[in-house]
């Protein structure tokens, strides 16, 4: 088995699912597999001003995992991107959802609130206390 250098590629699914990832290509004996790291769906938003923008989503969205195996027969065409800009746009994605992946998994161990962490007021209290330390300053 021999692995190819990363790149980052554009690639068509024979579902028609159009995915844009870190890509490393698997050449076994028998069949070639891409391991496809952090894969993106990206839609192209178009602002009143006409300026086109680019939303980016996870590819699966119910699994944390971040590296998939496809075989290269379910691919309907693979495009390298040299281009700087969408390869940027995809660390800043990739940097942002490991941020929150290490974020929940602190949080998991965090306690509740409760009435003992302090005082939990309801928005009128809260409104008249905040009355009286602006009128008092």
């Amino acid at each position: 088995m021999s692995i190819e250098e990363d790149f980052y590629a554009s690639i068509k699914l024979k579902t028609g699912e159009e995915i844009f990832a870190k890509i490393s290509v698997s050449e076994e004996p028998d069949k070639t597999m891409l391991l496809v790291f952090n894969p993106v769906i990206i839609s192209e938003i178009k602002s009143r001003s006409g300026e086109i923008m680019y939303k980016l989503e996870s590819w699966m969205k119910t699994t944390t995992e971040d590296l998939f195996v496809i075989n290269i027969e379910n691919v309907l065409t693979l495009s390298e991107s040299y281009d700087i800009e969408m390869i940027y746009m995809h660390q800043s994605y990739v940097n942002e959802v490991f941020k929150k992946k290490n974020y929940n998994s602190n949080s998991n161990s965090k306690s509740k609130l409760n009435r003992q962490m302090g005082y939990i007021a309801n928005v009128n209290d809260a409104k008249q206390i905040l009355e009286k330390l602006y009128k008092d300053s």
